[in-house]
C-alpha cells in the first residue's frame, strides 16, 4: 500500500496541475471540449477572466484571446474616384475583440492574422465604395486644420477658407461612413468591435499630381479673377458716390457762403447808408481821404488832372468848396 501511495499522489498532482490554468491580465480565454466551444447553461460562451480557473484535463483545450484594443496598419492601397482617378489612401482601423465565440469560429480558431485580413478586406470595400462616389477635390485637402478668419479678410480669403471646411468635412463624412459600415459587419461576421477608423493621408499617383495640381490652379485663378472683377465694380461704384457726395457738400457749402456774403453786403450798406444821411459832408470827406491815399501809394503813378476840379475840392479848401 505505502508503494502505491507514492504514484498515487503523483498522479493526484498531475492532474490537479492538469486542470489548472492561468489566464493573464489583458486576456480572455475560452475552453474547446471535443472540438466544440464550451458554453453555459444559459447556452452562452463561458469567457474565463483574467486569474486562476480550472478545466477537465486532457479533454479541455484553454485557447487565450487579446481582448485589448488593436491596431491594423497595413499599407497604403489606390482606389479610384468618380472621375477615374487615381488616389493613394494610407489608414489605419482600431478594434477589439466582442464575441469571442463569434471570433474564434470565424478565425479559424482564434487566429489574429486571419482576423485582420478579413477586417481589411471589409474596410477596404466600404472605403472603395465611399471614394468612388466623389471626385478628387472632395478627398484631396492639406492639413486638416481649423480655419479662422480675421476680419477684414479678403473674398478670395472667404472663399478659400470655405472650401477647405468643405474639404474637411467630406473626409470626416467618408471616415464615419466607413467607421459605421464597417463597424456593423465586422462585429455580425468576426465578433469583433471597430472602435476607430482614420484615414492618415491622402496622396496622388506621380502620373496624374501635376495634371490636377494644373486645374486646380486654374480653378483657382478664375475664381480670382472674378473676385477682382466684383472689387474693381464696387471700388468704382464706392469712388462715384464719394464724388457726387463731395460735389454736393461743396454746392451746398458755395451757396451758403454766397447767401452770407449777400446778407453781409446788405447790412454793409445799410450801414453805410446810414451813416451818410446821418453826416454826409463828413462821409464825402472820409471817402475823399480814402481816393487821396489809394490815388497816392505809388510814386510810379501819374495823375493829369485840373487843380480845379471836384476831386481835389478838399485839398483846395477845408470846407470842401470846389473852386470855379
Amino acid at each position: 500500500m505505502r508503494k502505491l501511495f507514492i504514484p498515487v499522489i503523483v498522479i493526484g498532482l498531475i492532474v490537479v496541475l492538469m486542470s489548472m490554468f492561468v489566464i493573464p491580465e489583458g486576456d480572455r480565454g475560452i475552453v474547446v471540449r471535443f472540438g466544440r466551444i464550451l458554453k453555459d447553461k444559459g447556452d452562452v460562451v463561458k469567457i474565463y477572466e483574467p486569474g486562476l480557473h480550472f478545466k477537465m484535463p486532457i479533454f479541455d483545450r484553454v485557447k487565450h484571446l487579446d481582448a485589448r484594443i488593436q491596431t491594423m496598419d497595413g499599407r497604403a492601397d489606390r482606389f479610384v474616384t468618380s472621375e477615374k482617378k487615381d488616389v493613394i489612401i494610407d489608414s489605419y482601423v482600431k478594434w477589439r475583440i466582442k464575441d469571442f465565440g463569434q471570433y474564434y469560429l470565424s478565425t479559424g480558431g482564434g487566429n489574429a492574422m486571419t482576423a485582420q485580413a478579413l477586417l481589411e478586406r471589409k474596410v477596404t470595400d466600404v472605403l472603395r465604395a465611399e471614394i468612388g462616389s466623389r471626385e478628387i477635390k472632395q478627398i484631396v485637402s492639406g492639413p486638416r486644420t481649423q480655419v479662422v478668419l480675421p476680419a477684414g479678410t479678403d473674398v478670395l480669403a472667404t472663399e478659400a477658407a470655405k472650401q477647405a471646411l468643405e474639404i474637411d468635412g467630406q473626409r470626416d463624412q467618408i471616415m464615419e461612413e466607413v467607421l459605421k459600415s464597417t463597424r456593423k459587419s465586422a462585429m455580425k461576421d468576426l465578433g469583433v468591435y471597430v472602435v476607430d477608423f482614420r484615414m492618415k493621408k491622402i496622396n496622388l499617383p506621380d502620373e496624374i499630381s501635376e495634371s490636377i495640381y494644373r486645374r486646380m490652379r486654374a480653378e483657382r485663378d478664375s475664381v480670382a479673377r472674378k473676385h477682382r472683377s466684383q472689387g474693381r465694380e464696387k471700388a468704382e461704384i464706392i469712388k462715384a458716390q464719394a464724388e457726387l457726395e463731395v460735389a454736393t457738400i461743396l454746392a451746398e457749402a458755395d451757396k451758403t457762403a454766397r447767401v452770407t456774403r449777400g446778407d453781409a453786403d446788405a447790412e454793409a450798406a445799410k450801414i453805410y447808408s446810414s451813416a451818410y444821411s446821418k453826416d454826409p459832408e463828413f462821409f464825402s470827406f472820409l471817402r475823399s481821404l480814402k481816393a487821396y491815399e489809394k490815388s497816392f501809394s505809388s510814386k510810379s503813378d501819374i495823375l493829369v488832372l485840373d487843380p480845379k476840379s471836384d476831386f481835389f475840392r478838399y485839398m483846395n479848401d477845408a470846407a470842401g468848396v470846389a473852386k470855379k
